[in-house]
């Protein structure tokens, strides 16, 4: 900050323009480091509250097979009938790949995941993973893991 007489003898106070100039670069700095975590940061938030729903889905999918005495749904409907289990299908969120969505893609297992984001259903009696959930996601999350390995 610079002092400057006037013609009348007061002391003027103010900032030089390389001042405001240094001021204004370093705001800019500080904005592209802080920006790109914030959105890290977005991208783990969503991932968490995938993985969450996961949980709850799967929570659904056990008092399901206990109430029915060891049997799971061939159609995930049945959880949100009445709202015993849940009242709705939570989305799944995998930033970066796919939008948000609740959908199920019902299927026999793992081979025919079909990377259309949402969840994936094992619904085939007969299949040794009846009953299992996965989020339909090949891709990976921001540790490298695949989706599907949740």
């Amino acid at each position: 900050m610079t002092k400057s007489k006037s013609s009348k003898g007061l002391a003027r106070l103010g900032f030089t323009l390389i001042e405001l100039m240094i001021v204004v670069a370093i705001i800019g700095i500080l904005a592209a480091i802080a920006i790109p975590k914030f959105a890290e940061l977005i991208r783990k938030s969503n991932e968490g509250s995938s993985k969450g729903n996961l949980g709850a889905i799967r929570s659904a999918l056990s008092i399901y097979y206990g109430d029915m005495e060891g049997l799971y749904p061939t159609d995930l409907n049945s959880l949100t009938n009445g709202g015993k289990y849940l009242s709705t299908i939570p989305k799944a969120k995998a930033p970066n790949y796919h939008a948000d969505s609740a959908t199920v893609s019902q299927n026999s297992g793992t081979a025919s995941l079909t990377d259309a984001g949402g969840w994936a259903y094992v619904n085939s009696p007969g299949d040794a993973n009846f009953g299992t959930m996965w989020v339909n996601c090949t891709h990976t999350d921001t540790k490298g893991s695949q989706w599907t390995t949740y």
